[in-house]
C-alpha cells in the first residue's frame, strides 16, 4: 500500500513545520547558505549562542593526557551515572559555588545540559504535571516538557527581567511539579540576585507548606561563570532544599559540540538519593546510557580551569554601541553572551516580521516570540569583533527603511 502523505506523529510535524519553532537553528542554517552565497565577510550571523572563544589551553592539555590512556577497557561502558572520579570533581565544583558539601552520589554525568534536563523531567514530571517559568526563557524546554506530556506554565518576568515572585506564586498549584531558572539568563543576560533567589525559595516553601508537594527548583547554569562587573549567580542549595543543578561546559569552556555536563542534586533534599537514582535510571532508558566517556575524563581534570571572559564583555559594549547608533533599545545583560533587544516601535510587537527585514539585510537575530517574550529579538555577540563592527551601518539602514 502506498501512503499520501508522511506517517511521523502529529505533534512533531506540526511543532517541526510551525512559524517559531526552532527559530534559533533555523536562522543558523539560513546563513551557511547565505553565507555560501554572498560570501561570510557580508552575512552578520548574530543567530546561535555558539562560543567564539577557543577552549583554554588547560583544556587542550586534559584532552591529550587522556588520549594518551591506553589501559584495558578505558573506552568501555562505566555505570550509568558516570565514573566516580567525574561524579567526585562536579561535587568538588558544586560545594565551591553553592556553599555547602556535596558528595558525588548527588552527582549524574550526562549528555549536555539538555540531556541533563530531560533526564531530570522523565524523572519528575507525570502526565499532567506544570512546569513554571519566568520568561523570556530558552524556548527548548517547551519541548523538554512536552516529552513528558506536562505542560510549560509561562510567567512574565519583571521590567528588568529579574523574577516575578509574586506573578510566579499566583501560578503555582497541586499540578505544579518544578520551576526552572536560568541564571545569566537566556536571551536577557539577566542575573538573578540573592533578594530574587530567597524571595522565590520562600514562596515555593509557603506552597510546599500548603499542599504538601514541594516543586523542584531546576537551575539551568551553562552559563554561570560568563559574568560581568564584578557580579556574581547566587547559590540555591543554601535556601530551598527540593532543588537541582543542570548545567554543562559548553558555554564557558567553548565546547558545546562534545555533549558534556551533569545533574547535581541538593544533598538536603528530601529525596535526594531517589532523585538521583531515577535520573541514573532515566538516563539509561532514554538512550543516553552514560555520557561520553572521554569527556567525562576530560572535565574531571580541567573544570577549574581560569578562563578570560573579558573579550565577551568588550564585545557587548561593542554591540551596544552599534545598537545605540541604530535607534535599538535593549537591556544592558549582566553575563551570558546575549543582548535582548526592543524590536523598533513602528513594528508593533511583530518580532518575526523584524527579524524577516533585517534577514534582507543579511542580519541573522533570534525572534523574542521563540523565547516567549513577543515584540523583542535576541543577538548572540559571540562572534568575531569584525563581524560586530561591519553591521554598525547595516544595523542602522535596516531601522531607517522599512
Amino acid at each position: 500500500m502506498w501512503y499520501t502523505d508522511t506517517m511521523i506523529a502529529n505533534y512533531i510535524k506540526e511543532t517541526m513545520n510551525s512559524k517559531g519553532s526552532s527559530a534559533i537553528r533555523k536562522m543558523f542554517e539560513e546563513g551557511i547558505a547565505l553565507k555560501a552565497k554572498y560570501g561570510s565577510d557580508k552575512v552578520f550571523d548574530f543567530s546561535l549562542g555558539n562560543p567564539d572563544l577557543d577552549p583554554p589551553d588547560a583544556l587542550f592539555d586534559a584532552i591529550s593526557k587522556v588520549a594518551q590512556e591506553r589501559s584495558h577497557g578505558c573506552h568501555g561502558y562505566m555505570p550509568n551515572a558516570g565514573y566516580s572520579q567525574a561524579r567526585d570533581a562536579m561535587a568538588e565544583k558544586e560545594t565551591l559555588e553553592q556553599g555547602l558539601h556535596v558528595s558525588g552520589s548527588s552527582v549524574v554525568m550526562s549528555c549536555g545540559a539538555a540531556g541533563a534536563m530531560n533526564c531530570l523531567f522523565k524523572a519528575v514530571i507525570n502526565p499532567g504535571d506544570e512546569v513554571v517559568v519566568p520568561a523570556p526563557f530558552f524556548g527548548e524546554y517547551r519541548h523538554y516538557v512536552h516529552n513528558q506530556q506536562g505542560t510549560l506554565v509561562e510567567v512574565p518576568s519583571r521590567d528588568d527581567f529579574s523574577l516575578d515572585t509574586a506573578a510566579i506564586a499566583a501560578v503555582l498549584n497541586a499540578k505544579t511539579a518544578a520551576v526552572i531558572i536560568n541564571s545569566p539568563n537566556n536571551p536577557s543576560g539577566k542575573v538573578y540576585s540573592i533578594e530574587d533567589i530567597k524571595a522565590l525559595a520562600d514562596v515555593l516553601e509557603v506552597h510546599g507548606k500548603k499542599t504538601g508537594r514541594y516543586p523542584y527548583l531546576i537551575c539551568d547554569e551553562p552559563y554561570r561563570a560568563i559574568v560581568f562587573d564584578g557580579k556574581k549567580v547566587a547559590p540555591v542549595f543554601p535556601f530551598y532544599k527540593s532543588s537541582v543543578i543542570v548545567t554543562s561546559f559548553a558555554k564557558n569552556l567553548s565546547i558545546p559540540g562534545e555533549r558534556i555536563g551533569y545533574i547535581c542534586v541538593n544533598p538536603a533534599c528530601p529525596d535526594c538519593a531517589e532523585v538521583v537514582a531515577a535520573c541514573i535510571f532515566t538516563t539509561r532508558i532514554l538512550g543516553y546510557v552514560n555520557a561520553p566517556a572521554f569527556f567525562q575524563k576530560v572535565v574531571a581534570l580541567s573544570w577549574n580551569t581560569v578562563c578570560d571572559y573579558s573579550l565577551y564583555e568588550k564585545r557587548c559594549m561593542e554591540m551596544m554601541a552599534v545598537l545605540d547608533h541604530a535607534g535599538i533599545k535593549y537591556a544592558k545583560p549582566e553575563g551570558a553572551f546575549y543582548l535582548f533587544c526592543k524590536v523598533p516601535d513602528e513594528w508593533k510587537d511583530d518580532d518575526m516580521a523584524f527579524v524577516n527585514h533585517l534577514k534582507d539585510f543579511l542580519i541573522l537575530c533570534a525572534p523574542g516570540s521563540g523565547f516567549g517574550y513577543r515584540g523583542w529579538f535576541r543577538i548572540a555577540y559571540c562572534v568575531s569583533e569584525k563581524t560586530i563592527l561591519d553591521s554598525k551601518e547595516i544595523f542602522y539602514k535596516a531601522v531607517q527603511k522599512k
